[in-house]
C-alpha cells in the first residue's frame, strides 16, 4: 500500500513553524514532502532527513507535474503550507486535484491590501482611510488627503518588510524613495498603500473555519517601524470588547468570502473602537502556533494539517493559561560581540522554550522588520501577571553587546 503523503509548498524557517508542520504530519501517520525553489534555505529538512524536491513554486503547470509524479508513488491525502506568499497556488493545487483547500481566488483577493481594504470597507468593516498610490507625487497627495501622520506600506507583502510610519513630509519622501528607488523588493508591481495610523491596543485574533480561536495582545519595538516584540495570549478584554472584537473579525470573513480553514486578523482599539489593520488568509507565524497550545491546548497546526487531508478537526480548548512571547531586537547596527545567559533563561520555571538565531561576530544590520529579531523566549503559567514577570526575568538574563560599524571611510 503506498504511503500516505502530505505534500508541503515551500516553508517557514523561524520558529520552528516549518518543523512543526513535519512533525505534526509525522504523527497524523503521514510521509511529508516538501517542495521548493530551494529546499536548502530550510535547516529542518536536512536535519530531519525530509524529502525535498527542488521546483520553481512561482510556477503553477511545474507544481502540478511535480505533484502528479509524486501521485505515481505516494497516496497523496493532502497540499498545504505555512507560507503566505504561495497559499492561493496551493489552493489552485488542490482544486486541480480534488484534495481540500483554501478557495484560491478569496485568497488571492486577500492578499492585495489595496483590494482587502476597499472589500472590507464596502462591507461596513471598519479600516483606517487609505488610498493607493504608484508613484511620489501620489503618495504624497494621498498622505495630503489623510493627513500626517500616515503609514506606507506595500500593496502585497508581509513581516512588516517596507512598512513604516511617517509623522512629516520629510519622512514621507524619505520612505517613498527607499520603496521606489530599487531597495525594496517587490513581490508584484509597485504599488502603496498610504493609510491612516489608526493608534490604540493591537489585537491578534486567530480563526479557524469560522470559530474564533484566541485573542492576544501585540506590543511593538520602538516606531517608526513595526516590529512587534511580544505577543501574549489571552489578551485582557471585558466582555464587551471580546464580543465586538469576534464581531469584526468574523465580519472580515464574510466580507472576504474566506472561512475555510486558518485565517488571522490584526486590529486596533482606537478612539472609535477596533479598526481592521489587516486580514490574513493563513495561519498567522511569529510565535502563535506554541503560544495558543501553551495558552489553550489547541495545536493549531496539527488540527489545520486534519482539515487539509479530510478528517475532524478537533478546536475543544483543553485548559486556560496565559502564555507569551518577547523578541529579542537589537538597538544598533554592528559587529555582536557576544551573547549569553539563555541557558540561565532556559531554566527559569515557567519558561517554555528560548532561541537564539545569532551568536559571536554576527553583522547585525537592522532590516526594520520581522527579521531583525535575534531570538525569543517563551514563557507559560496560569497567571497573567505571574507569565509578564517570568517573561520578563528571563530576559533581564540575556545580554549582548553590539559594536557600531566605523562610519564609512575609516
Amino acid at each position: 500500500m503506498a504511503a500516505r503523503a502530505l505534500i508541503l509548498i515551500e516553508g517557514i524557517a523561524t520558529m520552528r513553524m516549518g518543523l512543526q508542520y513535519v512533525q505534526a504530519a509525522r504523527r497524523l501517520g503521514l510521509h511529508p514532502i516538501t517542495l521548493a525553489t530551494d529546499p536548502t534555505k530550510y535547516d529542518y529538512v536536512a536535519a530531519e532527513g525530509i524529502e525535498a524536491i527542488r521546483v520553481d513554486t512561482d510556477n503553477l503547470d511545474a507544481l502540478i507535474r511535480e505533484c502528479s509524479r509524486l501521485r505515481a508513488t505516494y497516496d497523496v491525502a493532502g497540499i498545504t503550507s505555512p507560507l503566505e506568499t504561495v497559499y492561493a497556488t496551493v489552493g489552485k493545487l488542490c482544486r486541480n486535484f480534488d484534495l481540500p483547500g483554501p478557495d484560491p481566488a478569496s485568497t488571492e483577493r486577500c492578499c492585495d491590501k489595496f483590494t482587502q481594504r476597499q472589500l472590507l470597507a464596502k462591507a461596513g468593516v471598519p479600516v483606517p482611510a487609505y488610498r493607493l498610490a504608484a508613484d511620489a507625487t501620489e503618495v504624497e497627495s494621498a498622505a495630503a488627503d489623510i493627513g500626517l501622520p500616515v503609514v506606507l506600506k506595500p500593496a502585497v507583502g508581509s513581516g512588516s518588510i517596507g512598512v513604516r510610519l511617517c509623522r512629516n513630509f520629510d519622512e514621507l519622501a524619505e520612505h517613498t524613495t527607499y520603496l521606489l528607488g530599487g531597495k525594496h523588493i517587490w513581490q508584484s508591481s509597485p504599488r502603496i498603500l498610504v493609510e491612516e495610523f489608526a493608534q490604540g491596543p493591537h489585537y491578534n485574533i486567530d480563526i479557524m473555519g469560522s470559530e474564533i480561536i484566541a485573542i492576544g495582545v501585540l506590543e511593538f519595538d520602538r516606531l517608526p517601524h513595526f516590529v512587534y516584540r511580544e505577543l501574549t495570549y489571552p489578551a485582557v478584554l471585558t466582555d464587551d470588547e471580546n464580543e465586538r472584537i469576534a464581531d469584526i473579525s468574523l465580519s472580515c470573513l464574510r466580507a472576504l468570502g474566506l472561512g475555510w480553514g486558518p485565517t488571522n486578523v490584526e486590529l486596533r482599539w482606537t478612539s472609535r473602537g477596533p479598526v481592521v489593520i489587516e486580514f490574513n488568509p493563513r495561519l498567522a507565524g511569529g510565535g502563535v502556533p506554541q503560544l495558543v497550545q501553551l495558552a489553550y491546548g489547541v495545536d493549531l497546526i496539527t488540527e489545520h494539517i486534519k482539515l487539509v487531508i479530510g478528517d475532524e478537526w478537533n478546536l475543544r480548548k483543553r485548559h486556560s493559561e496565559t502564555a507569551a512571547v518577547r523578541f529579542l531586537v537589537p538597538d544598533r547596527d554592528g559587529t555582536l560581540d557576544w551573547i549569553g545567559g539563555q541557558s540561565q533563561a532556559a531554566a527559569l520555571p515557567g519558561v517554555t522554550e528560548v532561541k537564539l538565531y545569532v551568536g559571536p561576530k554576527t553583522p547585525i544590520v537592522r532590516k526594520r522588520d520581522y527579521r531583525d529579531r535575534m531570538g525569543y523566549v517563551i514563557a507559560a503559567s496560569p497567571s497573567h501577571d505571574r507569565t509578564k514577570a517570568i517573561l520578563q526575568h528571563a530576559v533581564d538574563l540575556i545580554g549582548w553587546s553590539i559594536t557600531s560599524f566605523p562610519p564609512i571611510g575609516e
